[in-house]
């Protein structure tokens, strides 16, 4: 369609963001964006996926609380030797504050009365990459989040799941604080073999 980014170039492009700006994300665009989700495939076409859209402030500070005590109760020291100083101290804003200060959170579940629960995340984690790619390509700023999910069962009390829904993650989304380079990717040839592990793929 005319106007519309090409897909390749979004793949290529799409990066986590945890700074946002304050201009608010209207109601249709966040419909799209799960509407966009919901095309993604599951096990047995099950569709376990269950989405919490938050935007009241308190509850988004509440959130953001969760997420902060896990990476500080742990996360940090876990993260510290594996990142470079400088993605360290981004994913430190963002777990210690970014994320919250999004205009919307999109808190994603599994429903396990939906499925065999062994392939539950296997499930929703497909939706969850369509709705970050989607999120790109109307030119908004997300990210997939997990730590948040440490305390699982405060979080299932604040958003008043039942037992069936399963928190899975924390999508922060809004407009981006600033426009990001491209993402680095190791190339394919070192990640990729030819018939048999070991094998080259490149001739």
């Amino acid at each position: 369609m005319s106007g519309q980014p090409d897909f390749f170039a979004v793949v290529r492009s799409q990066r986590a963001h945890r700074a946002f700006g304050d201009d608010p994300v209207p109601d249709e665009l966040v419909e799209r964006l799960l509407e966009t989700a919901t095309y993604a495939p599951s096990a047995e076409n099950t569709q376990p996926w269950v989405f919490i859209v938050v935007r009241d402030p308190v509850a988004r500070e509440q959130i953001g609380e969760l997420n902060r005590r896990a990476w500080e109760g742990g996360g940090r020291d876990f993260s510290r030797p594996r990142l470079s100083p400088r993605m360290f101290a981004k994913v430190e804003a963002g777990a210690t504050g970014g994320v919250a200060d999004a205009p919307v959170l999109i808190v994603v579940c599994g429903d396990t009365s939906s499925c065999v629960e062994t392939v539950l995340e296997s499930s929703v984690w497909p939706a969850v990459q369509n709705l970050l790619l989607g999120a790109h390509a109307l030119g908004l700023g997300s990210a997939l989040t997990t730590i948040t999910t440490v305390f699982g069962d405060e979080l299932r009390s604040l958003l008043t799941l039942p037992d069936h829904i399963r928190p899975l993650a924390v999508v922060p989304l809004g407009w981006p604080a600033a426009q990001l380079g491209p993402p680095k990717r190791d190339p394919v040839a070192e990640k990729t073999f030819r018939e048999h592990y070991g094998e080259p793929w490149a001739r």
